[in-house]
C-alpha cells in the first residue's frame, strides 16, 4: 500500500478554467519548473517554526526530532470525503489578495496580500517609484522546485502565490458553510500562502497531497505539516488519502 502511495504522490496534476485560474484561485501560467531533491537551502523557515507563517518562506523538517514532531502534528488533522464543488467560485473568498482582511497577520498595513508575502519570502526587494508596496524584482528561492528565480513585474506569472490548501479544496471540505469574512481570511491568510514558481503552482490547480507534492522531495514533509497547520487553523478535514500521503512524507 505505502509503494502505491508512493507512486500517486508524484503523478500530480490540477484543472485550469477558462480564465487561466486553477480551481483553488490562483493564476495557471508561467515558466517551467525544476526538480530534484531540493527545497530546502535558502527557501526559509521550518514551518514547525513558523506557526503563523509570517516568517520567510517553507524551509525543510529535517532533524529526527521535527519529523516525528511533524507526524504528530498531522496525525491531529480530520478526514472526511471531499464534497461537492457545486457553487464555488474565487470571488466567494472575497476580491483577490484583499487588504482589509481581518484577523489575520500582515492586514490592513496599507498594502495588498500578494505583495505581503513576496516581500516576506523575497531578497533583495525593489519597489515601484514612490512605493511602499508595489515590488518590481526580487530575487526567490522557491521552496517547491529549489530554483532561485530572479523575477521581474514584467514576467510576473513566473511567480505565483500558491494558496497551500488550495480554496476550491476548501470549499469542498466545508468553507461553502462558511461566512464570506470566513471565507476571506483563509485567502488571505499568510499561513496559506507561497510565492512559488508559476508553473510548478499551475501543476498543482486544486489537488490535495495525494495527487501532487512539490518536484523537490526535500521540502515534501514541510509542504504536509504546512497543509496540515492550515487544516488545523480553520478546523477543516482532509480525505483519508492526503493524509496517508501526508504521513507518509515525514516518516
Amino acid at each position: 500500500m505505502a509503494g502505491m502511495t508512493v507512486i500517486a504522490l508524484l503523478a500530480g496534476c490540477g484543472p485550469l478554467d477558462a480564465g487561466g485560474v486553477d480551481a483553488g484561485g490562483d493564476r495557471g501560467s508561467g515558466s517551467g519548473s525544476g526538480g530534484g531533491d531540493g527545497g530546502g537551502k535558502g527557501t526559509g523557515v521550518s514551518p514547525l517554526d513558523n506557526p503563523k507563517g509570517t516568517e520567510r518562506g517553507l524551509g525543510a523538517v529535517r532533524s529526527d526530532k521535527d519529523r516525528a514532531a511533524a507526524v504528530k502534528l498531522i496525525g491531529k488533522v480530520a478526514t472526511k470525503g471531499r464534497g461537492a464543488k457545486t457553487g464555488y467560485d474565487r470571488d466567494e473568498f472575497g476580491y483577490a489578495w484583499a487588504d482589509n482582511t481581518d484577523d489575520v497577520p500582515m492586514a490592513r498595513n496599507g498594502c495588498d496580500t500578494r505583495n505581503d508575502v513576496l516581500a516576506r519570502d523575497g531578497e533583495d526587494l525593489k519597489y515601484r517609484s514612490g512605493s511602499k508596496c508595489v515590488l518590481v524584482s526580487m530575487t526567490l528561492h522557491d521552496p517547491y522546485t529549489g530554483k532561485t528565480i530572479e523575477w521581474s513585474k514584467s514576467d510576473a506569472a513566473e511567480v505565483q502565490i500558491d494558496h497551500v490548501m488550495p480554496l476550491s479544496y476548501d470549499w469542498q471540505m466545508g468553507a461553502s458553510r462558511w461566512t464570506k469574512s470566513e471565507r476571506m481570511r483563509i485567502a488571505n491568510d499568510p499561513l496559506n500562502l507561497l510565492p512559488v514558481d508559476g508553473s510548478a503552482n499551475s501543476s498543482k490547480g486544486d489537488s490535495g497531497p495525494a495527487t501532487w507534492l512539490p518536484p523537490a522531495r526535500g521540502i515534501r514533509c514541510a509542504y504536509a505539516v504546512r497543509f496540515a497547520q492550515v487544516a488545523l487553523k480553520y478546523d477543516l478535514p482532509v480525505t483519508a488519502p492526503d493524509k496517508e500521503a501526508m504521513l507518509a512524507q515525514c516518516a
